[in-house]
């Protein structure tokens, strides 16, 4: 294991290195960062407000009332459906600051143009409606991580604009008595009209086309291509790979992917729901529940086991405090604290194990169910918060096999994810030797 821990030390580390320096990669992944104290808070919350434990719904109901579910939703709202916007204001000002110029304007400025190109429109249904309604207002489904790619190119786009209009220095100046928060005000002034002006022109081009905005325009390009799939091993190893590829690069892949051929994988499970009550053999192997059950153990990335690498391998501080924070919503296979903390968004060296685990653990589960190894998922709605092995036996209809798949997974994933947490826990640990030296709180052992 050693060996190959250093030949990919070898191989990745130097492109890693140069991909970190980038400034618009390392703007991106600090900007990130922001969001990750506030997804393990909402992660928290919700946990509590998903435990698929039978019984609990009405035991809190008679405790707290029917609506304790949606009050609890009140912070999950306000964290993680909140991640495009601390996003868009984040790497804006870490971008704006790698320039050296004044960053909040810049941060100020990208918010402003990320919600100029987002339609302020909600469909709404009134009670006894047959049809929806379009009203005005922020659409909080595009302001988290459905709109987080969104947010990175507005961002990106809007701070280049501005930094260059700075430093051609085409800018209002103000005589030296005029306070500086007025002097900062005035001078960004121009940049901001030119920036707001450019995504001003982008949404009335949008408008004139089908796609109707940005956030329709990246949604149409990714999910078009992807609607011939179905239930294959071809089709299910596309679903596993682009759910990890756009993940890695901020785009929310369960909810891009469930759009495409979500319909399609409820329509598959439920028909082994059908033929499983009729008494007659189960047929479908790829669902939705192969997916949730079998393949995506801690959430997307199967990143369960890198979580628990973290608390129990771990030698940087750093990785220790994080998968312990982590564990408790990880093991409800929720794993925004993981995909923004460590990071694995935009982090090169963490990108392959969280795209080539899942794919493997998919070829395996397939084999295992067609040759009759495994029993086929039944069709039961086994809640997607379900633990890893109690999942498992519900899904297979209370089957052994379920379990000896995912632990059998389990381990796989194990020795993928291993020898790339070695190389990000080295350098992690690394760092902070370095920062102790420099702040003189270093102690040598």
């Amino acid at each position: 294991m050693d060996k190959i821990v250093s030949l990919i030390e070898r191989i990745l580390m130097p492109i890693a290195e140069k991909i970190s320096d980038q400034k618009h990669l390392s703007a991106m992944k600090d900007g990130l960062l922001l969001v990750m104290p506030l997804t393990i808070v909402g992660s928290l919350f919700l946990v509590i407000a998903s435990l698929p434990i039978p019984g609990y719904p009405e035991f809190m109901a008679s405790i707290f009332g029917d609506l304790w579910a949606d009050k609890l939703g009140y912070v999950v709202g306000v964290t993680m459906d909140l991640m495009g916007l601390i996003a868009v204001v984040g790497i804006a000002y870490r971008l704006s600051n790698l320039y050296k110029v004044e960053a909040l304007s810049g941060a100020i400025i990208a918010l402003v143009c990320f919600f100029l190109v987002t339609p302020y429109k909600i469909n709404f249904l009134q009670e006894g409606a047959a049809d929806p309604i379009i009203v005005k207002g922020i659409p909080l489904a595009l302001m988290g991580s459905k709109g987080l790619f969104v947010a990175i190119i507005v961002a990106l786009i809007s701070t280049e604009i501005y930094r260059k209009v700075i430093q051609k220095d085409i800018v209002i100046k103000m005589p030296k008595g005029v306070p500086s928060a007025v002097s900062q005000s005035f001078a960004a002034l121009i940049p901001a009209t030119i920036c707001i002006t450019f995504f001003w022109i982008v949404r009335i081009l949008l408008e004139l086309t089908s796609f109707g905005d940005v956030h329709q325009l990246i949604t149409t390009v990714i999910s078009t291509p992807l609607s011939g799939l179905g239930n294959s091993l071809f089709g299910a190893i596309i679903y596993a790979l682009l759910v990890g590829l756009f993940w890695c690069f901020g785009i929310h892949g369960g909810a891009i992917m469930n759009g495409v051929l979500g319909p399609v994988l409820i329509t598959l499970n439920d028909a082994n729901r059908l033929a499983f009550e009729a008494g007659q053999p189960v047929t479908n192997t790829v669902t939705n529940t192969f997916f949730d059950i079998f393949i995506f153990a801690g959430g997307a990335g199967a990143t369960l086991v890198f979580t628990l690498l973290m608390v129990y391998r771990a030698k940087s501080k750093q990785l220790k405090s994080l998968g312990r924070l982590s564990i408790g919503s990880g093991l409800f296979n929720i794993n925004e604290p993981i995909m923004f903390g460590t990071p694995i968004v935009l982090n090169p060296m963490l990108m392959l194990p969280f795209v080539l685990a899942p794919v493997v653990m998919v070829i395996i589960s397939y084999f295992a169910m067609e040759t009759g190894l495994v029993s086929r998922p039944v069709g039961i709605a086994v809640p997607w918060t379900t633990p890893i092995f109690i999942s498992g036996y519900l899904a297979t209809g209370g089957k052994i096999s379920g379990v000896v798949l995912q632990l059998v997974n389990f381990v796989v994933s194990m020795l993928i994810y291993y020898p790339f947490f070695r190389m990000w826990d080295k350098q992690k640990l690394q760092e902070e030797e370095i920062i102790n030296v420099e702040s003189g709180n270093y102690i040598e052992e």
